[in-house]
């Protein structure tokens, strides 16, 4: 209030000046009285109309955009222009705030991996984030304010948004036809709607997986199990020569023999899922590696085959030994199963140009179509069943190569033709390749005699 004292001696003072002033031309025309009531008015009046100037220019200040400084007047004007701007200012700081939380929650909303729509009460698009544009195929700036089943029309997701009924998600095609989502609905606000969607495609593939791999293995051990039970039933309500009695156990123990395989295969899957990667400093030899998987399959194949190795370099590889072993030994175990006798299998290593190099496990066997190769890693994929178990295969060993081969960093590779035979490469990367370093041999020299 320090205004009100200098404006009210302010307006005494033109009163005055005015009075004086007018009493005074008055007297020299002979009429003092209506001179100073005159001169009264006049210097009122003046207040009054600087009073309108500055009121004028606040008000057009007002009514502009206000981005500069409100006008500096003196007393009354500028007590009220300094708080008309004040409080101008302090709603553009609310306003800017909260313009900023908005920006920082749609950021948030933004940088979420599942998609957001707001929804107004006709269902309309008020906003979107990227993941959920997406998802559903929308333009998060053009579709602003267009009703949702205008742009998403399938039928499932419109009963689903109008049937209000959002107690439990909806699984759905996308719009491209290629993955699945699941929509989640719930009401806010004056009946607006938040919509969040979620691609739950993998989660889907792999629960699919899950699924078949625990029915797969339950097939897989209750067909011998079946067989095991049939034959101790029959030893058990027959009697059996000894001829009989010894066909029975030697089938019994073939179904034995198969459930631990299956098993043991089970638990390097788990192994080399749940281990850490192996080392990189770790130096393995290449040449008994491989003659050591050779062996095998020569035992295996029991003369039935021919199985060369070729030429090995001196080389060291980097990893785990076990887990490099197996790789190699289950690649020659199906070419063994899968050639018919006779045929030849030709193991070999081959450098590559990056200085990384492969193990090639090369047969003459039945081949495989063009069809089957990209599904040969999945477990217990078969591309003839029932042949695949005469074999005595589990349907494990790809999918163990191919977890062998992402934790050294290399990869499987399949090239093959139905009776041409297969080509089975397993590539390493030239940091896992290296010479094996030379050992120098020094003689000792003869220690003189002292005489």
């Amino acid at each position: 209030m320090t205004w009100l004292l200098p404006r009210l001696l302010v307006v005494l003072a033109a009163l005055g000046l005015g009075a004086l002033a007018g009493y005074l031309a008055g007297g020299l025309l002979h009429t003092p009285d209506l001179g100073t009531a005159i001169g009264a008015a006049v210097g009122v009046d003046l207040v009054v109309l600087l009073d309108t100037v500055r009121g004028a220019r606040l008000l057009r200040w007002l009514r502009g955009d206000m981005a500069l400084g409100a006008p500096r007047d003196a007393g009354f004007w500028a007590e009220l222009a300094y708080r008309a701007e004040r409080a101008v200012r302090e709603r553009d700081k609310a306003i800017a705030d909260e313009q900023q939380r908005l920006a920082d929650f749609l950021s948030a909303i933004e940088a979420s991996p599942n998609g957001v729509v707001l929804l107004d009460g006709n269902d309309q698009v008020r906003w979107c984030n990227a993941i959920a544009a997406d998802h559903l195929g929308l333009d998060g700036k053009r579709d602003l304010g267009q009703p949702i089943t205008n742009l998403v029309r399938m039928p499932a997701f419109v009963a689903f948004l109008q049937g209000r009924d959002w107690r439990e998600p909806v699984l759905l095609t996308a719009p491209d036809g290629r993955s699945t989502l699941q929509l989640v609905m719930r009401g806010y606000g004056e009946r607006q709607t938040l919509l969040i969607t979620q691609d739950v495609t993998e989660r889907q593939r792999a629960d699919a997986m899950r699924r078949d791999f625990v029915a797969n293995v339950s097939h897989e051990i209750r067909t011998p199990l079946t067989v095991l039970a049939g034959f101790v039933e029959t030893m058990a309500t027959l009697q059996l020569t000894g001829a009989e009695r010894t066909r029975v156990l030697a089938l019994m123990q073939q179904q034995t023999l198969r459930m631990q395989t299956l098993v043991a295969d089970l638990l390097t899957l788990a192994q080399l899922e749940g281990s850490p990667r192996p080392p990189v400093d770790r130096w393995v030899a290449l040449g008994p590696l491989l003659e050591r998987a050779v062996a095998d399959g020569r035992t295996l194949s029991a003369g039935r085959h021919t199985l060369a190795l070729g030429a090995v370099p001196a080389l060291d590889i980097a990893g785990q030994e076990s887990e490099l072993f197996s790789a190699v030994v289950n690649l020659v175990s199906n070419a063994v199963r899968y050639t018919p006798d006779g045929g030849s299998i030709g193991v070999t290593w081959q450098a590559r140009p990056d200085g990384g190099g492969e193990v090639q496990v090369r047969d003459t066997g039945i081949g495989i179509a063009r069809e089957h190769i990209s599904r040969l890693t999945e477990r217990f994929y078969r591309v003839d069943g029932s042949r695949s178990r005469d074999t005595g295969g589990t349907g494990l060993g790809l999918a163990i190569v191919k977890h062998v081969m992402q934790r050294h960093g290399g990869t499987l590779e399949i090239d093959s033709e139905p009776g041409k035979g297969s080509c089975f490469r397993i590539a390493l990367p030239a940091g896992r390749v290296r010479s094996q370093p030379l050992v120098l041999e020094t003689a000792e020299a003869p220690a003189s005699r002292v005489s």
